[in-house]
């Protein structure tokens, strides 16, 4: 049997040597197939597939409370303390918050990435420290001392990764905080981005002892045997019991729980989903191709199979042989596939944006592991079973028996052409589909990035500043601080004005957000939730906003004045249908506080993702509210990103322990967002394979075509030699592929609408029956098609009807 193998394998490869077209279009058609796909499902397997780093991640689930402006809301971290007591479905219950923190270098303030968490939050993960120690119970306190752990990146850039890291001091926004612990290389915790310290929670601040103060997230791991439906009963009960017992903090709280892994992958799920069917799809035309190609290889060889059989050949005999030919060729393939993908993955994770992967930590160690390299063998067999099933119908076929005489035509012929034809209809309405997803989703691209902003990017910087509470904690000083920076940012070149934000920039997300109440309104103890920022006096006039209606904010707007307000349309649609807002009274609902007088209505700015819809605001005055962390927005007439590192030097030179962040012009910001980026990968990697898909397709027409026409040589002669004109035959010819790429298209566009349907919720600002996407698609594929059968047709057109005649 070896032997035999050995002798096949040898013919094999004289067989496709001495067919070198065959040979290296297969190959590259296969390969090129397989590159895309493997690459993708590195990136399915790595978010989709591959386990969470975590002790059976399966039980663990995200906690969340809910209202009507957020499906899944903050904790409050009393709400998080009753839950945990009251709970009977999770083995444990933790808390986490994402926290940025000053840490003291002799250089002066440096801002790092922590993350407050409670004391079982490991525990929970099922993660343990590779050096030192994990939180021990308490440690999370008020009353405990300040201890954290690192993470293994921080230990090796920070500490040098040497021991005696345990024990060590980091001013910590000028808390002293012992390192107790290294955390694993492996570890990784998405939701927080990449974190450097995780610190005891320490519920301090005045957030954290409110119960209508909604700022931290919890996980949980489900007991043995409790399914994920029964821990929503509970905590949904939890939380009915809550707001009978809370009525004014808790009033329309209630309780969502989602499977971590889906807490973890977030909206990266759709978009690889997107791409992996993308990628398969064009796996299959290459698949469809390279079979189309075979076919018609296997038609120049019946003689062949004739004389093998003649001279006492079986048919398995010779099935063995055209098999190992097809193993070969899909080895091949899937070798060079491989070797493609293994470049391409690397290639891709290159173009991955650092905000994008903190956000995506799973997507830092892709590979060539088990499971790719299980797919690659999976994908490899297939397309030698596919490869070698045409030539093994016409070796078990009553044909191929008939005689050494028999012509090259007949009946066979023709079905062979028909089936050839059917397999391009199906690869011309594949590359239709991504074609028309391509441009679906530029399209899409194209309206996020214009989409209506409520202000004017261009020349637009923004950088966060970040002041320790020791020095800038009180009001005035706060005030104070933010004043002089924007004085002094006033100052350099090409300055024209400069403002300052609390809660968030423009596109940065909804921020905080407060309960109030309309006075003058009936109010039954609703929960009105509005995103709220505290804007300076010039904020609006500095990023380009437009005020619809009333006054802008004034220099006398400070405490001593009475509290005014300024809304977005939204907050009047929702709150003043059909009413005149201005001199209208707004409150609190849990807070005892001041009253606001609407004083000014300014138009819709997007203040979080560019693909979510515009939520009511209520801006304040900064001087009504200062704080020590706020956002600096500076408009100029020069280049923008040379202001960047300006305003930094500006803030460290007003004070060395003043930490900035996040500094970067506006026109940055909407285009390395996370809406933006998904947005824009989507559009080009669909557009690459819809590139890819389009060219294979067209190779397979005119494949087709080309052998139809070698194929009818003596129907063509006969037409010629009773008058037939040139320009008819080609006719005749262009008319069969446009009837090819019809068919295809039309079937291609059904299918293309149903994808788009199905991933409707990928789109934005496009219909996935737009027209004037669809139409474009038909009309590239039509002048496609028409080139692709010009050739072909114009050989038919030149056939000379004796030699035609005199070959048959």
């Amino acid at each position: 049997m070896l032997d035999c193998l050995g002798r096949d394998l040898r013919f094999a490869l004289r067989q496709l040597r001495s067919t070198p077209g065959f040979t290296v279009t297969s190959i590259l058609v296969l390969a090129l197939g397989m590159c895309a796909s493997l690459a993708i499902f590195a990136f399915v397997d790595a978010a989709l597939i591959k386990p969470l780093p975590y002790r059976e991640p399966a039980r663990l689930v995200g906690v969340y409370e809910t209202n009507g402006m957020f499906p899944r809301s903050n904790l409050s971290y009393p709400d998080y303390l009753d839950w945990k007591k009251r709970n009977t479905v999770f083995g444990s219950l933790d808390v986490y918050q994402a926290n940025g923190f000053k840490l003291t270098t002799p250089a002066g303030g440096e801002p790092v990435r922590g993350v407050r968490v409670s004391d079982g939050f490991f525990h929970t993960l099922g993660v343990n420290p590779i050096l030192g120690r994990d939180f021990r119970d308490g440690e999370d306190l008020v009353s405990a001392a300040r201890v954290g752990l690192i993470s293994y990146s921080a230990w090796q850039q920070r500490y040098g990764g040497k021991r005696d890291v345990l024990g060590q001091v980091a001013i910590l926004d000028d808390n002293p905080t012992m390192i107790i612990g290294v955390l694993p290389r492996e570890f990784h915790f998405a939701p927080t981005g990449a974190a450097e310290y995780y610190v005891g929670f320490h519920p301090a601040g005045s957030c954290d002892i409110r119960r209508s103060c909604h700022g931290i997230f919890g996980v949980a791991r489900l007991k043995d045997g409790v399914a994920i439906q029964a821990a929503f009963a509970n905590v949904v009960a939890i939380a009915k019991e809550l707001e009978r017992q809370y009525p004014d903090s808790n009033r329309s709280q209630g309780a969502a729980l989602a499977p971590l892994a889906d807490v973890i992958v977030g909206d990266v799920r759709g978009i690889l989903l997107a791409l992996f069917a993308g990628a398969g799809l064009l796996l299959l035309i290459a698949a469809v191709n390279v079979t189309g190609l075979v076919l018609l290889r296997s038609e120049g060889r019946k003689r062949e199979i004739a004389v093998r059989t003649a001279l006492g050949a079986s048919s398995a005999r010779l099935t063995g042989q055209f098999a190992t030919e097809a193993v070969v060729l899909a080895a091949a393939g899937g070798g060079l596939g491989l070797a493609c993908a293994r470049w391409a993955i690397q290639l891709l994770q290159g173009l991955i944006s650092p905000a994008m992967m903190a956000r995506t930590p799973f997507l830092r160690d892709l590979g060539l592991n088990g499971r790719v390299l299980g797919t690659t063998g999976a994908i490899a067999l297939g397309a030698a079973l596919l490869l070698a099933f045409p030539p093994s119908l016409r070796i078990w076929s009553a044909e191929s028996r008939t005689g050494l005489a028999e012509a090259s035509r007949g009946s066979s012929g023709t079905a062979w052409r028909r089936l050839g034809s059917k397999l391009v209809v199906v690869e011309l309405a594949m590359a239709v589909v991504l074609l028309s997803g391509a441009g679906l989703f530029g399209k899409s691209l194209y309206r996020l990035l214009h989409v209506s902003l409520g202000i004017r990017p261009d020349h637009l910087v923004t950088i966060d500043v970040s002041a320790p509470d020791a020095g800038y904690g009180k009001a005035p000083q706060a005030l104070a601080l933010a004043e002089l920076v924007t004085r002094r940012a006033q100052g350099l070149p090409g300055v024209t004005s400069a403002g300052v934000v609390e809660n968030g920039a423009p596109v940065s997300g909804n921020g905080n957000t407060a309960w109030i109440r309309v006075l003058g309104h009936p109010w039954h103890g609703e929960h009105y939730d509005v995103a709220h920022r505290y804007v300076s006096t010039n904020y609006f006039a500095t990023i380009g906003a437009s005020l619809e209606r009333g006054r802008q904010f004034q220099e006398s707007d400070d405490p001593s004045h009475p509290h005014v307000a300024i809304v977005n349309q939204a907050f009047v649609k929702q709150h003043f249908p059909g009413e005149d807002p201005l001199g209208r009274q707004l409150a609190y609902v849990s807070l005892d506080g001041p009253r606001f007088e609407i004083v000014g209505v300014v138009e819709n700015i997007r203040e979080g993702p560019l693909d979510a819809p515009i939520p009511p605001v209520l801006y304040t005055p900064f001087k009504q509210g200062p704080d020590d962390f706020f956002t600096v927005v500076v408009r100029t007439t020069e280049s923008e990103g040379a202001l960047v590192p300006a305003l930094a030097a500006l803030v460290r030179q007003i004070d060395p322990a003043i930490v900035t962040m996040r500094g970067a012009t506006m026109k940055e910001r909407l285009n390395d967002s996370q809406s933006a980026y998904l947005h824009r990968s989507l559009a080009w990697f669909v557009g690459g394979f819809a590139m890819m898909a389009l060219v294979m397709g067209l190779i397979g027409l005119y494949g087709v075509i080309a052998y139809s026409v070698s194929q009818r040589s003596r129907e063509i002669g006969i037409r010629m030699a009773l008058g037939a004109e040139p320009r008819s035959v080609r006719r005749l010819i262009l008319r069969e592929g446009a009837r090819l790429a019809l068919l295809g298209t039309v079937i291609g566009l059904a299918g293309a609408v149903a994808a788009a349907q199905a991933m409707r919720g990928l789109l934005f600002g496009v219909r996935s029956w737009d027209a004037a996407t669809l139409a474009p698609v038909a009309g590239i594929l039509a002048i496609a098609a028409l080139a692709a059968t010009f050739l072909p047709a114009q050989r038919a057109a030149a056939v000379d009807p004796v030699d035609a005649l005199r070959a048959e």
